[in-house]
């Protein structure tokens, strides 16, 4: 298949996906009542179709915007988050849909025109995965809102709360040593496509640590909870203090205990908590506080990466190119698997599910590479430098095209509206 094909290929895909994510809401469920960690769907589309216009579409044949007046409602960076809500700020969802459709169809139209220098594929595949960005946050905002599961989601499955003791596999040992971490400051391109938080790459000296092969799981949490861990003050630090009195929590946004039997709401279904499966929507000062009670700690993001990426340095836990059908991503499964589960997507330590099923927190800031560079769009990273942390891996609502390894997220440590878990490391 050759670039251009795949691209047309991973944009067909991109589009089906948004339109099974807002097709099936009524214009009543569209209009969204404020949330500072979502967007109103409507809006969201046509930023994401905006996207596409500004930073390529618009460098070919037809420089004029297609929605003369609208750019600065549309970028992210002009129109304020609350303003989204605004009563006439946003167009309608007919008038948005009709601007998203053209769009794509211009995308299509040049797509097949199969003329595409290599700046122009990597231009492609930049705003094609920044459209991807926004299919996760339209499936979180579903999850926020308590609105059915997406179409195109695996069924709800059985679970137990059973005994847990059988999917625990304990920790594996990383030797010291040095590790490659990010990837090479080349040029951008669609074929080593990167972003610019993932360069310069460098290496890196690291102690002999000590991680869990598993994520977190429900169990595990849960003994927590049932521990009064969120009412031990000195579990928690001085963020995680200050997060507990804006919010006080008592446990996980998702979970609830009715009649002595615990809950776990995935969008609109409450179902028995999973005891197997991984703690999902947990801030990281939820799980700095869980490491604090187990006497465990986040890894770094640096160990993340080495016991992800092994001492060969591969781009994937596997090797190095990408395979869906290792990990919990692309919405099918949101989180339903076991934390013992997907033996084939393991690292060369025997670390499993490091891409997919949760984002996992880490200990460090969200900062820059020493010889970092901004790419094509300046604010993609530099915005969320200093105040968030790092998480890895992508999750269960992230789409598998996206994420590497090396590949950077950052969330503010407030954030459990995300399907964000964790994994420890021995102290």
């Amino acid at each position: 298949m050759s670039h251009t094909d795949e691209l047309l290929r991973m944009l067909d895909d991109t589009d089906l996906h948004t339109r099974m994510l807002l097709d099936d809401l009524s214009d009543t469920q569209l209009a969204v009542p404020y949330h500072r960690g979502i967007n109103p769907p409507v809006w969201e589309l046509g930023h994401s179709a905006f996207f596409y216009e500004y930073f390529l579409l618009r460098g070919l044949e037809d420089p004029d915007a297609r929605m003369p007046g609208y750019d600065c409602m549309w970028d992210s960076l002009e129109i304020q988050h609350r303003d989204r809500w605004r009563d006439g700020v946003v167009p309608d969802r007919k008038t948005t849909t009709e601007y998203y459709h053209r769009i794509l169809d211009e995308m299509r139209n040049f797509l097949k025109t199969g003329q595409l220098s290599p700046h122009q594929q990597y231009l492609c595949k930049y705003v094609i995965f920044h459209h991807n960005m926004h299919i996760e946050s339209l499936l979180y905002a579903r999850q926020t809102l308590s609105y059915p599961k997406p179409v195109f989601m695996d069924g709800l499955g059985e679970s137990s709360q059973g005994d847990e003791t059988d999917y625990l596999l304990g920790d594996a040992d990383v030797p010291a040593g040095a590790y490659s971490i990010g990837l090479p400051a080349a040029e951008p391109s669609a074929e080593d496509f990167c972003f610019d938080n993932e360069k310069p790459g460098f290496i890196k000296k690291l102690e002999a640590f000590s991680i869990s092969k598993t994520l977190v799981s429900c169990g595990e949490f849960l003994k927590f909870v049932e521990d009064g861990g969120y009412q031990k003050m000195e579990l928690w630090s001085f963020g995680g203090r200050h997060w507990l009195r804006e919010g006080g929590a008592e446990m996980p946004s998702s979970w609830r205990n009715k009649d002595g039997r615990w809950w776990l709401r995935r969008f609109d279904t409450w179902q028995p908590l999973p005891l197997s499966h991984p703690v999902i929507g947990v801030s990281y000062w939820e799980a700095e506080a869980y490491c604090q009670w187990a006497d465990r700690r986040l890894p770094t993001e640096f160990e993340w990466e080495a016991a992800a990426r092994g001492a060969e340095g591969s781009l994937y836990p596997w090797g190095d190119a990408m395979d869906a059908r290792r990990v919990d991503m692309d919405g099918k499964c949101m989180g339903q698997v076991p934390v013992n589960d997907l033996p084939d997507g393991a690292s060369s330590f025997g670390c499993l599910q490091m891409l997919g099923s949760a984002w996992e927190w880490t200990s460090n800031q969200y900062l820059p590479y020493d010889g970092f560079c901004v790419d094509m769009y300046a604010y993609m990273s530099t915005l969320q430098f200093g105040d968030h942390k790092v998480t890895r891996g992508g999750g269960c609502a992230t789409s598998s095209c996206l994420i590497r390894s090396t590949y950077r997220q950052a969330y503010l440590p407030g954030r459990n509206d995300v399907f964000t878990g964790f994994r420890t490391c021995a102290k």
